[in-house]
């Protein structure tokens, strides 16, 4: 246990040696190692994690440097050091330049006195072996990217450095690295809409915790003070080895231990999951109370289920910024009421829905079915909901430009769960079916 506790302490201090480094500094596996006096390949862990962490990012002929944390909630701009990663290409100049925010880019597709308008600083301009175009990008203050694998000359590379803007070639055409950036744009705008524990961790008080030997009457203190019922406990090193509730402590004596009412090995989560996933967490296992701890099981703070949902409905009313597929493939369907006021929903089968025989994918069919009765089971509860279990018949197959119907009936709600047929319908016949039960997120 010693040694374990000496690793963990190490991993530690060459995180917190990382994160006061100056930003720009470069960075070694060999040098952290040597100056910190441990192995290569703890510190290439700790490297590793510090990148996950937005600490360091490794440059291609540069090597890893130490950069500005990102915080979240921030502008998710790409740099140009995020395009070179994106098209799979390298830096013929202008380094000093990658960390640079791209605010746009251009595909010069034009002669350079109709192109001269369109670029600006900031920008990336998109063309091919046109060193005439990399000159009168540098010179109005944006960076370049070569397609086609092509070079530029030398000319052109010095005044990359001394202007301080990047020239990247990729070997992918000009319609592919437009494609690339787009789409990276759109993963980015999409992780920036999904929230996760981080983004309401800021937001809380000071955590208070207890010890496995702190007594009824310390509990009932921080009941006092803070006018919460649950903690979490945690040993000498501050990771969590349980929760103790107010019920949990109803029994004992002012001056008597909590620790054998302390409930062991408690379900918990890290800063990176996201609030649906605690919710479903919490859902799941049972619980109001969820520890946040790190990857060393050290406490960090706490969340509630009534934080989290709550959390969960201000993001929906923020404005919806890139598509998930989920998104894309309710697109194409509208929602209607039927003779009794129940939900259903119609829409066409459109191409990209289609396997390579021709017919709908399985997957998509049963994701349609799960999203409209995710809204059913909305509209009669005012509740989120999980899918906890589905059983599906595929009756008859759904083709190309086919439209079809999709009827939820609600067989029973409770407070926790809510069971539903769906049936899909084309041309008044059955297609598909489904009895699928789910989880109310909401309940207390």
């Amino acid at each position: 246990m010693d040694g374990q506790e000496e690793n963990v302490t190490k991993h530690e201090q060459l995180l917190q040696h990382i994160e006061q480094l100056k930003v720009g500094s470069k960075i070694s596996v060999r040098g952290l190692a040597r100056e910190l006096g441990v192995s290569e390949g703890t510190a290439y862990r700790a490297v590793k994690e510090a990148e996950n962490f937005g600490l360091v990012v490794t440059k291609e002929r540069i090597g890893t440097v130490r950069i500005e944390k990102r915080p979240r909630g921030m502008s998710e701009q790409l740099t140009f050091a995020d395009v070179v990663t994106i098209v799979e290409g390298h830096v013929l100049g202008g380094n000093e330049g990658l960390t640079k925010p791209l605010h746009k880019y251009v595909i010069g597709a034009m002669k350079e006195q109709a192109m001269a308008r369109y670029i600006d600083a900031g920008s990336l301009l998109i063309v091919g072996n046109r060193e005439d175009a990399h000159s009168l990008a540098l010179e109005q203050g944006a960076g370049v990217l070569i397609t086609g694998g092509f070079g530029t000359s030398r000319d052109v590379r010095v005044m990359a450095d001394e202007l301080g803007l990047p020239i990247i070639s990729s070997r992918h055409d000009t319609f592919t690295v437009a494609s690339m950036i787009n789409r990276a744009i759109f993963d980015r705008l999409i992780k920036k809409k999904i929230m996760l524990v981080e983004d309401i961790i800021g937001q809380k008080p000071r955590l208070q915790v207890l010890k496995v030997n702190s007594s009824a009457a310390d509990f009932h203190m921080l009941v006092s003070e803070t006018g919460e019922h649950r903690f979490p406990v945690v040993d000498e090193w501050n990771r969590v080895i349980g929760i103790v509730s107010l019920k949990d402590v109803s029994e004992l004596q002012s001056d008597q231990s909590i620790e054998k009412c302390v409930v062991r090995r408690p379900v918990t989560a890290s800063l990176q999951t996201s609030l649906a996933s605690a919710a479903q967490i919490m859902t799941w296992e049972g619980i109001d109370f969820l520890p946040i701890v790190d990857r060393n099981r050290k406490l960090i703070a706490s969340v509630t289920r009534k934080e989290v949902l709550q959390a969960m409905r201000d993001a929906q009313k923020q404005p919806q910024l890139g598509e998930t597929f989920d998104h894309l493939i309710w697109n194409g369907f509208a929602e209607e009421r039927g003779e009794h006021n129940e939900l259903l929903f119609h829409g066409f089968i459109i191409p990209q829905m289609a396997t390579d025989l021709g017919t709908i994918s399985e997957g998509v069919l049963l994701n349609i079915m799960t999203q409209a009765g995710r809204r059913a089971a909305w509209d009669v509860t005012g509740n989120d909901h999980v899918v906890d279990n589905v059983t599906t018949y595929f009756v008859r197959p759904v083709q190309i430009e086919d439209q079809i119907i999709v009827r939820p009936m609600i067989l029973e709600t409770s407070r926790r769960t809510c069971k539903m047929d769906i049936v899909i319908t084309r041309e008044g016949s059955v297609v598909c079916k489904a009895v699928m039960t789910l989880q109310s997120i909401d309940h207390a």
